[in-house]
C-alpha cells in the first residue's frame, strides 16, 4: 500500500501543464474590457491570466475567444486551454466534458493526444486532488470508478498514439492504477475476511486474482483466499489454494503469519 501512495505522490507533483493563464473581474468589467480585442489578445491575455493562476479570468477570455472567433488555431487552441483550466481550478466535470468536446471537434488535431493525456489526468487525481497525498489518502481505499476511467483514457492514448511524448507516463500510470484496482479489490476481500463473511472474501479475492493476476496485491488475495477456506472449513479448497500460493510466492511474507489463526493478522492493521 506504502509503494502505491509512494507514487501517487510522484505522479501528482510530476504533471506538465500546457501553457495557461488567468485574472478576475466583473461580467459586466470584462465585456467592456475585451470590446475589440482580437483572437491573438484575447488568447495573450488568456495565458497571462493562467500564468498568474486565475483560472476563472482564463476560462472566460477563452470561452469568448472561441464566441468571437469560432475558426481558425486560436479557436481550437483555447478549447483545448479551457479544459486544462478546468482542470487547475479542480472543475473535473467541466475539465472532462472540455476534453471529450475537442476530441469529438478535432480528433486530427496534432495535439489530440494531449486532450486524452489530460482526460486521464482529470480522472487519476478526482477525489485525490493534486497535493492530496499530503493528507495521507490511499487511492486504493477510494471508489474505483475513476481509476478505471483514468486507465480507460490513458490506454486510448497509448493505442492510438504510441509515439506520444505523453505515452511514456501514461504507461507509468496505468501500471499504478492497476495495482492500484486490484489493491482496492483485495482491500475489500481483507474487509470481508475481518468481519466474518469468508465466501464474500473468497469471491473478492478471486475475482482480483482473475482480473489482475500479475499485480503485487495477488500475493495477498491469495492469502485471503486460504484463510477464508481454512475458516469455514472447506479444507480441501484450503490446500488446494495454499498450494497454489507456495508456487507463485514460494518466500511469500504470509507464511510467518500462519494459515491456520486468520484473528493475529488481523491485529497488525
Amino acid at each position: 500500500m506504502r509503494s502505491l501512495a509512494a507514487l501517487a505522490v510522484v505522479f501528482a507533483i510530476t504533471i506538465a501543464p500546457l501553457p495557461l493563464l488567468s485574472g478576475c473581474g466583473s461580467t459586466s468589467e470584462q465585456a467592456d474590457e475585451t470590446s475589440g480585442w482580437s483572437a491573438q489578445k484575447l488568447y495573450n491575455e488568456a495565458r497571462e491570466a493562467m500564468n498568474e493562476g486565475a483560472w476563472d479570468r482564463a476560462i472566460k477570455l477563452l470561452e469568448k475567444l472561441e464566441s468571437r472567433y469560432p475558426y481558425g488555431r486560436y479557436a481550437q487552441q483555447a478549447q483545448l486551454e479551457v479544459a486544462y483550466a478546468n482542470f487547475k481550478l479542480s472543475e473535473p466535470v467541466a475539465a472532462i466534458a472540455a476534453c471529450d468536446r475537442f476530441i469529438r471537434l478535432h480528433p486530427n488535431h496534432p495535439n489530440v493526444d494531449y486532450a486524452y493525456y489530460l482526460k486521464g489526468l482529470v480522472n487519476f487525481n478526482e477525489d485525490l486532488g493534486l497535493f492530496g497525498y499530503v493528507s495521507q489518502q490511499d487511492l486504493t481505499e477510494r471508489d474505483p470508478k475513476a481509476a478505471r476511467e483514468a486507465f480507460d483514457a490513458f490506454k486510448e492514448l497509448v493505442n492510438k498514439f504510441p509515439g506520444s511524448k505523453y505515452a511514456s507516463d501514461a504507461t507509468a500510470r496505468m501500471k499504478y492504477l492497476v495495482n492500484a484496482l486490484a489493491a482496492h479489490e483485495v482491500h475489500v476481500a481483507r474487509y470481508y475476511l475481518k468481519r466474518g463473511a469468508y465466501l464474500a472474501a473468497v469471491n473478492r479475492a478471486q475475482d482480483a486474482i482473475k482480473t489482475y493476476p500479475d499485480a503485487p496485491a495477488i500475493e495477498e488475495a491469495m492469502y485471503i483466499t486460504v484463510l477464508a477456506y481454512e475458516a469455514i472449513g472447506m479444507k480441501d479448497l484450503r490446500d488446494d489454494a495454499e498450494r497454489v500460493m507456495r508456487r507463485n510466492f514460494p518466500k511469500s511474507e504470509f507464511y510467518a503469519l500462519g494459515f491456520d489463526r486468520p484473528s493475529p493478522w488481523w491485529k497488525l492493521w
